[in-house]
C-alpha cells in the first residue's frame, strides 16, 4: 500500500455514547493493533453527549497517544457521532467501528488493500457466507432480519447486512457522499449505503467473526420503529429529488 504524503493511510473512527464501562477494553485493543501495524493510522474518539466517564477515557486516551484525537458532536444519534467522524478523517481510507468491538479489531485488517480490491465501500457483514455470530439471542437476530427484510424492499435490495457497525471507505466515496447524508439516527447506514450504490459504488461485504455484546444501546421497539421511518424517509428524499441538489 501507498500512502499519501502528509496524512495516515487509515482513519478509525469510534463513536461512543454512554460507553465508560466498555471503551477501555476497546482502547486496549485499538492500541495493540495500531503498534502492529506499519502504516500511518489516527483514531478519531466521537463523544455524543456521554453523561458517563466516556469523554475523559476518551480524552486520556489521546492525550497519551499523538495519533488519536476526541470530538464533541452535540447533535443526538449515532449518525451524527459517525458522520462528524468521517468529516473529520483525513485518511486515505476510513474505517468506522462500534465502540464496544464486537468484531475483534484484528479483523480491520482484513478490510485493509491488498487483502481486499476491487471495491469502493466494503462493509462487514454477520450474514454473509462465512460469518459467525457468537452468543446472539435467538430474537436480536430475528429483529435483525425484519429490519434487513424491510431495508431490501424499500432501499437496497442485495445487502444482507447494512447495520453492522464496521465500515470501510476509500476517501473519495466519502467525500461525494457526506455532504448528501441527513439521517441522525440508527438508519444513517442505510441512507449511507443507499447513496453509495446509486453513485454507482460498489459495496462488497466481508464475512466476520461477531460477538453479541449484552448492553447493546439498541432498544428492540422503539428504536426498531424509529429505524423504520429513517428508511421511509430515505426513499421518500430519493423520491422527491433531494439528494441530486445536495
Amino acid at each position: 500500500m501507498t500512502e499519501s504524503p502528509n496524512r495516515p493511510l487509515l482513519s478509525i473512527i469510534i463513536p461512543a455514547y454512554n460507553e465508560a464501562g466498555r471503551l477501555p477494553l476497546s482502547l486496549e485493543q485499538v492500541e495493540q493493533f495500531v503498534a502492529e501495524q506499519d502504516y500511518t493510522i489516527e483514531v478519531i474518539l466521537v463523544d455524543n453527549n456521554s453523561t458517563d466517564e466516556t469523554p475523559r477515557i476518551a480524552r486520556a486516551f489521546a492525550e497519551k497517544h499523538t495519533y488519536a484525537r476526541t470530538l464533541h458532536e452535540p447533535i443526538p444519534g449515532k449518525g451524527a457521532a459517525v458522520r462528524a467522524g468521517l468529516q473529520a478523517g483525513v485518511g486515505d481510507y476510513l474505517f468506522m467501528c462500534d465502540a464496544d468491538f464486537s468484531m475483534p479489531v484484528s479483523e480491520i485488517a482484513r478490510f485493509m488493500p491488498p487483502a481486499m480490491s476491487g471495491y469502493d465501500v466494503a462493509i462487514a457483514s454477520r450474514e454473509a457466507d462465512g460469518a459467525q455470530r457468537i452468543d446472539e439471542p435467538e430474537y436480536r437476530h430475528l429483529m435483525g432480519r425484519v429490519f434487513n427484510l424491510i431495508v431490501r424492499m424499500l432501499a437496497i435490495p442485495k445487502i444482507q447486512d447494512t447495520q453492522c457497525g464496521f465500515k470501510f471507505f476509500r476517501r473519495d466515496v466519502i467525500e461525494i457522499i457526506l455532504p448528501k447524508l441527513s439521517i441522525t439516527g440508527w438508519a444513517f447506514d442505510v441512507e449511507l449505503l443507499f447513496l453509495a450504490l446509486k453513485h454507482g459504488y460498489r459495496i462488497i461485504e466481508v464475512p466476520i467473526t461477531w460477538y453479541y455484546m449484552p448492553q447493546s444501546r439498541i432498544s428492540p421497539i422503539r428504536d426498531s420503529f424509529e429505524m423504520l421511518i429513517e428508511v421511509l424517509k430515505i426513499r421518500l428524499n430519493w423520491l422527491l429529488g433531494r439528494y441530486k441538489s445536495a
